[in-house]
Parts: C-alpha cells; structure tokens; sequence
C-alpha cells in the first residue's frame, strides 16, 4: 500500500514539475507568470482598451531575457513563437508594441494555431476593446513535450475576456496546439479544473 501511495506521489509530481509561477515579470503593458523550468510563461495578464494602431510590426524582433528561451531555439522546431499579449493591440504606440516581442510574450504554438482561429480570435477581441474595457488573461497548458527538451510546449492555449464595466465573462475559450485548430468555450470553473497553477481571475 505504502509502495502504490509513493507511485501515485511520484506520478504526479513529475505531472507537475515546472508547473509553478517562477517569477511575475511586470512588462508595464502586461504581467507574465513566467516558469523558468518551462522556459515560457503559464498565463499573462493584461488589460485593453480601443486597441490596434497603425505601426508596424515589420522591423521587430523577439527580445531574449533572463531565463527565457532564445531565438535560435525555434528555429527548424516546426512552431512559431506565438505571442500572449497580441502585438497589433498595442500598435497605437510604438514602444508598447516594442514590450509584446519579449520571449517573457512567448509559447511555442502550432503555425496552423497561431496564423489561423488564434488570429481571428485576436481580432475579434480587439474590435471588441473599441466598445468595452477588457481584461484579458492568456495562457497555457502545458503536457511533457519539448523543443529541443528544453522549452516546453502548450497542449493547449486559453483565453478568458472579461467586460471591466459590468464585470461580465465575454469568452472563456480553450484552444488545440496542433493543426486542427480546434477551439471551444469552457467555463472558468472546467478550466481552472484543468490549470495545474493557480489563476486568479479577478485581479
């Protein structure tokens, strides 16, 4: 008996390794709960209001900070480095755009994902900053997949909107990391069922 307690211990101990806040990295624009281990952040928070711009993206590049992957780590992986805090939400300001290309901004997301539904879905939540004040929290969960068995991969990506006028939950939705590119709405409570990490939604 003991011997099957210590297995079930072990089990999920290893389930969960790395599944911890390291740091809470506050980006001005945005707070990344970044796990070292993973080498990628579990969720951010961030709020918007009347989002997009007009700048460009075209000459950025991704910044690499202190634990954080590196650049070259993504490369010929076979995933795009997908940001958390979407880039065209701040393309209003040229120097809050500049803060969404941190590798602290960064999961690795299927290109299928990240250049298909997940792109729509920014889209739609932006136009919906333009009427309401949103608070928008993003993350992920992450399985025991690697690139290069160093930077950690989302089995799925999540997102939960919520109107700081009435304080209502827009969208609740939870995302595929492959190329079907499978999204559906969950409730809070099913997803927080499904974090091995705490979020509080309502800070």
């Amino acid at each position: 008996m003991k011997k099957y307690i210590l297995f079930l211990y072990l089990i999920t101990s290893y389930h969960l390794i790395g599944q911890n806040i390291d740091k809470v990295i506050d980006k001005k624009i945005y707070r990344s709960y970044f796990s070292y281990s993973l080498k990628g952040p579990l969720y951010v928070v961030y709020d918007l209001y009347n989002g997009g711009g007009d700048n460009s993206r075209k000459n950025l590049r991704f910044k690499e900070e202190f634990g954080t992957a590196k650049n070259k780590d993504f490369a010929k992986s076979g995933f795009d480095k997908g940001h958390l805090v979407n880039a065209e939400d701040f393309a209003y300001n040229s120097d809050f755009q500049k803060l969404t290309f941190s590798l602290y901004n960064v999961f690795p997301q299927d290109p299928k994902l990240n250049r298909g539904v997940w792109k729509t879905w920014e889209t739609t939540i932006r136009n919906e900053s333009k009427k309401w004040p949103l608070r928008i929290y993003v993350g992920a969960i992450y399985g025991t997949r690697k690139i290069k068995g160093k930077i950690a991969i989302p089995e799925y990506c999540w997102k939960v909107v919520i109107n700081k006028k009435t304080g209502l939950i827009l969208h609740s939705l939870i995302f595929k990391n492959d190329v079907t590119e499978a999204v559906s709405r969950i409730t809070l409570q099913d997803l927080k069922k499904k974090l091995t990490y705490p979020v509080d939604f309502t800070k």
